[in-house]
């Protein structure tokens, strides 16, 4: 069974001038295992695409899948225990707590699963020495670089174990030695066997992904596998 299936997907939002349609007719089948990189210019329905698999948007009509459920069945609470338990989020701008520290950010999406505190913070100390930042758990957003920010986003969307990762622009606001760093954790991730959708508008980025799917126009319009991806071992060799 596949982890996401999404058949005839639409989208329209309402304006003051009218419709309009983002998305066209999407059909999209993503197993278990998949690292998707996402690509395309602006407005072309890509981001609209991954709220929707993220379960903050829904479809004007069409099918969505995930894990088995159908999305469109799921209540708000479902719906939240869905985007909590089975998904996790990491975004361009990081979205820390500023005052909160790196061991407090990585453990809330616990507070909401009813996780005791002693869990939390094992769960939350264990993943951030994952990515090595284990010496830094009582620090503050503010006290560490931008590419460590991104890795305690990363151990969060990691700490209540999903299945899928939804990753958009994680790199956007990274040099390029730190977004080479960035890219061998999520390909050392995906070999453990977490799912992975990633949005980018960066070509080298999409090649650390084994495929690459181009919106335009609100439609896909290339959906190719890589013949040979970027290894962890050859993304850090290049870094």
């Amino acid at each position: 069974m596949s982890l996401v299936l999404v058949q005839d997907l639409h989208k329209d939002y309402e304006t003051a001038a009218g419709a309009i349609t983002v998305l066209k007719q999407v059909n999209f089948m993503m197993d278990a295992g998949d690292f998707v990189a996402i690509m395309g210019p602006s407005g072309s329905g890509k981001s609209t695409f991954m709220n929707i698999l993220g379960c903050l948007d829904k479809p004007t009509s069409g099918q969505y899948m995930l894990d088995g459920h159908h999305v469109a069945e799921l209540d708000g609470n479902a719906l939240a225990r869905i985007r909590n338990q089975t998904i996790g989020f990491v975004f361009q701008g990081f979205n820390l707590l500023s005052r909160t520290t790196l061991l407090d950010n990585v453990a809330l999406p616990l507070v909401y699963s009813g996780v005791s505190k002693r869990e939390r913070q094992s769960r939350a100390k264990a993943l951030l020495e994952k990515v090595g930042l284990g010496q830094h758990i009582h620090a503050l957003p503010n006290q560490i670089s931008g590419g460590q920010q991104q890795r305690v986003a990363i151990a969060r969307a990691l700490v209540n174990r999903p299945r899928l990762i939804l990753a958009d622009e994680p790199t956007g606001n990274l040099d390029s030695v730190t977004s080479k760093e960035i890219m061998a954790l999520f390909s050392a991730l995906n070999t453990e066997g977490i799912s992975i959708v990633l949005v980018t508008h960066e070509s080298d980025i999409a090649a650390h992904a084994s495929r690459q799917i181009r919106f335009l126009d609100g439609r896909i319009v290339h959906d190719e596998r890589s013949q040979s991806t970027l290894s962890v071992t050859q993304t850090e060799e290049v870094s």
